[in-house]
């Protein structure tokens, strides 16, 4: 790809930016991670704060009534949408989304001190629960048209609070949706911590990434005959734990066969009925993930886990049954020039340390990218980790890419 000029290189203020990112991270801090989960009352509390922030850089905020928070410029023509996500997991890291939106609010205000760039529109957002409390990224689905509020206020969380009931006690009820207004944005951009080892394992300090994975979802059921561990010789059982072990052991030995370069799968969890060590259990259950940002390979591994399924089945251990649960998640790909200027201002600022990639982690640019130009740039995380209380990235890196995308963020504007 040929990357287009970048005539623009504006500058961040490193204190600034992190100043507000330790701040974002007092509210449900524990420990040396944070737990703010979507619409809790210090969730509702930060998105106070950050509206505040977002009025103060000169943007027009307010929290929408999903929980959204939306800045949005006052300056007329074009706008590039910036967001992210400020919510966390249930035991979460500090940088995971929040490092985005706080991305957003520095290249709104660096964007503003800059003579060749004041006349610029920026929206900022931080959507509502991309983690998954109600519904994996029901912020940007909303203001996506994807979902409408009728089924939404239906949704649960894991505490059976529907959303609903928690909008309403975040003062949200009735509170007037933002929607994505048709012709106002060049693209969406987005910033985040990769989640993952291959930055550092690489020793590059930027990511521009190619596409976002799509993922699929089966449970797979065993049905055999509970009975008693003592009496019931090996060779008449029907034992459904054992069905699913050599099911599960024919997953990992044999999807490499299938499998794309990236490509990942996971069983995520098991359960045994009635899981007492004395009884052979007469139902297992496990599930199966994988996930690649190419479709054909998708097709590929689901046709293949289906064919393990059936040969299962076919062994006579127990009934075997291959369900699918949950939404699809459809793989996206980043648009060509957007990608291009993150490259140009990596290459600009980090001369040689940077690589384009692939995302292996779904996040709100998925959905965006269904109705916009998408682009998005990762910062390494150290050690890879993520979605835990340790995940961090050091603060030469948090400065470095705030920069690289700030610049890139203009000329997506200017270019």
């Amino acid at each position: 790809m040929s990357h287009p000029s970048s005539p623009v290189s504006v500058a961040i203020n490193p204190e600034r930016l992190l100043g507000d990112l330790r701040r974002l991270r007092e509210f449900g801090a524990c420990g040396i991670g944070v737990v703010r989960q979507s619409l809790t009352p210090i969730d509702i509390e930060s998105r106070h704060w950050l509206c505040s922030r977002l009025e103060e850089a000169g943007l027009d905020a307010r929290i929408d009534g999903i929980g959204t928070v939306l800045g949005r410029s006052r300056n007329s023509g074009p706008a590039l949408l910036i967001g992210s996500h400020t919510d966390t997991q249930p035991q979460g890291g500090w940088l995971d989304g929040a490092m985005g939106v706080i991305y957003g609010l520095e290249v709104a205000r660096a964007l503003a001190e800059c003579s060749e760039t004041r006349h610029l529109a920026v929206d900022v957002a931080s959507w509502i629960d991309e983690e998954g409390a109600f519904a994996t990224c029901l912020g940007s689905q909303t203001f996506c048209g994807e979902i409408e509020p009728g089924v939404a206020g239906e949704l649960r969380n894991e505490e059976g609070k529907s959303l609903g009931e928690a909008l309403r006690e975040a003062g949200l009820d009735g509170v007037p949706l933002a929607r994505c207004e048709p012709g106002r944005y060049v693209g969406y951009a987005e910033a985040h911590i990769e989640q993952g080892p291959w930055l550092e394992h690489q020793s590059k300090r930027i990511g521009a990434v190619t596409g976002i994975v799509g993922s699929r979802n089966f449970t797979v059921s065993f049905t055999g005959q509970q009975n008693h561990a003592g009496t019931t010789p090996m060779a008449l059982r029907r034992d459904a734990g054992h069905a699913l072990v050599e099911l599960a052991h024919r997953v990992y030995e044999t999807f490499p066969e299938h499998a794309g370069e990236r490509s990942v799968w996971t069983i995520g969890r098991i359960a045994l009925d009635p899981g007492v060590q004395s009884i052979v259990p007469g139902r297992a259950e496990m599930n199966l993930q994988f996930r690649d940002q190419d479709v054909a390979v998708l097709d590929r591994l689901e046709a293949h886990a289906r064919a393990l399924v059936a040969e299962a089945d076919a062994r006579g251990r127990a009934e075997v049954e291959m369900t699918e649960s949950g939404k699809r998640s459809i793989p996206a790909m980043m648009d060509e020039r957007l990608r291009g200027h993150i490259e140009d201002a990596a290459e600009r600022h980090a001369p040689g340390d940077w690589i384009s990639m692939p995302s292996a982690a779904i996040h709100d640019a998925q959905v965006l990218a269904r109705h916009m130009p998408a682009a998005m740039m990762f910062v390494p995380s150290i050690g890879g980790v993520s979605h835990a209380f340790e995940e961090d990235t050091s603060e030469e890196d948090l400065v470095l890419g705030a920069q690289v995308f700030a610049t890139a963020a203009a000329n997506m504007l200017l270019g």
